[in-house]
């Protein structure tokens, strides 16, 4: 795939996730993807494999949250096989915090198939509004 199909692959993920709806994302994900979140919070670190992926960030995040998380990009810009994505989450957690952060995510699409995410965020509305994730 070109840069041109990596950002429509990522246009439909993120269209799809401003509604909702993660299950474009969870199927474009390579079973040896990574995740990364920098910083020196307990969410940070890099998450290797589909498997850490979901169990060790995206179902112990979803389970703060009292609705379901949307996240509305606002510009994709792709280079090869980059594409970054800038976005506007939108939940409110079950304790009754709003937690509207902002994101840049760094994507590598290899074979229509996501490989790599870096995912750069308001490390301190984490702080402030999330728990830490259990183990």
């Amino acid at each position: 795939m070109n840069a041109t199909e990596n950002k429509r692959l990522l246009r439909d993920v993120f269209d799809a996730w401003a509604a909702g709806d993660t299950r474009p994302l969870l199927a474009a994900l390579a079973d040896d993807v990574t995740w990364t979140v920098p910083g020196h919070n307990a969410w940070s670190g890099t998450y290797s494999g589909k498997d850490a992926v979901l169990g060790d960030l995206l179902r112990p995040l979803a389970g703060q949250f009292a609705e379901r998380h949307t996240s509305t990009a606002s510009r994709f810009v792709a280079e090869g096989d980059l594409v970054v994505v800038e976005t506007q989450g939108r939940v409110t957690t079950k304790a009754g915090q709003r937690y509207d952060n902002t994101y840049c995510f760094v994507i590598r699409v290899d074979g229509g198939r996501i490989r790599a995410i870096t995912e750069y965020m308001d490390t301190q509305l984490v702080a402030e509004v999330l728990a830490d994730p259990v183990s």
